[in-house]
């Protein structure tokens, strides 16, 4: 495609994989690009495949204007595809999922101690493991998880910068805190401290659906009904390239990555059984 250059681009149908074919498969593909004005790619981002049904992706975006914001999202990223891998299954996902962020965060934080050159690097890290009928999210900083359903899209991680934590205490609006200065001052990131304050989200998936996951560098230029136009109804790998080839068509000022999960096939409306499938339907989450 003329003056389209991809960093990174992977695409995948969990279906490939060498494990019999189940009822519902999940189709995925990221991409990630340099944008337009930066003249190198801080952001990372990667995918760890077990099985028709069980998905792991992450995508980091090293902190602009820190030593190492290159090194910090791709350590994170490195890390947290292997601690997973390496963790007991007996865990579950929700477990292997926190305890491999939090060892990214280690892996981030002890390399800024040892290395002068990289003193102060951090990261953000938003990933989800999709795990037949659910999703579990661990996410620090700014980068974005998005559900898209029935022609909604819906943010389901909180963005941790300034403008962000005064708009949900009502001290702005949503159209003030998307102009504000404070809206790239992160309040967490990966790699600052040696315990990092990580969020973990889970909710239940349905056929149908399709997870974005995104560093700011897209969403700072396009909005949510674009990213949901975007997504929906296409194959993942031209879902990320209409996302990122419009995000740059837009002259984004930044790195810009982005993941497409689509949940093809299997029972529509499955939830987990028990006390937290019965929350999630209550919730909506």
């Amino acid at each position: 495609m003329e003056g389209f250059t991809p960093v990174t681009m992977t695409t995948q149908r969990a279906g490939d994989a060498p494990e019999p074919v189940a009822e519902r498969e999940i189709h995925f593909a990221t991409l990630s690009d340099v944008g337009t004005e930066r003249p190198h790619n801080e952001d990372s981002c990667g995918t760890h495949l077990e099985g028709s049904t069980h998905l792991l992706v992450g995508v980091a975006d090293g902190v602009s204007g820190q030593e190492g914001g290159e090194v910090a999202s791709q350590t994170a990223i490195d890390t947290l595809l292997r601690a997973y891998k390496e963790s007991p299954a007996t865990w579950g996902a929700p477990r292997r999922l926190y305890r491999a962020a939090q060892q990214a965060n280690i892996e981030v934080y002890d390399r800024a101690v040892v290395v002068p050159e990289l003193r102060g690097m951090s990261t953000t890290l938003t990933a989800v493991a999709v795990d037949g009928a659910e999703a579990h999210a661990a996410h620090v900083g700014d980068s974005r998880l998005y559900l898209i359903r029935g022609g909604q899209i819906v943010q389901k991680t909180k963005d941790h910068t300034v403008a962000a934590g005064r708009q949900r205490i009502g001290l702005m609006s949503a159209a003030e805190a998307k102009d504000h200065p404070g809206r790239s001052i992160l309040t967490r990131s990966l790699g600052r401290e040696l315990i990092a304050q990580v969020d973990r989200i889970s909710f239940a998936i349905e056929a149908g659906d399709v997870l974005v996951l995104c560093s700011d560098g897209l969403y700072n230029v396009l909005g949510d009904p674009e990213i949901r136009d975007a997504a929906s109804d296409k194959e993942p790998i031209a879902a990320c390239a209409a996302l990122v080839e419009t995000a740059n068509a837009r002259g984004t000022g930044d790195n810009l990555t982005v993941a497409v999960v689509q949940i093809v096939g299997g029972p529509s409306g499955s939830a987990p059984a028990g006390w937290r499938g019965f929350f999630a339907k209550v919730l909506g989450r």
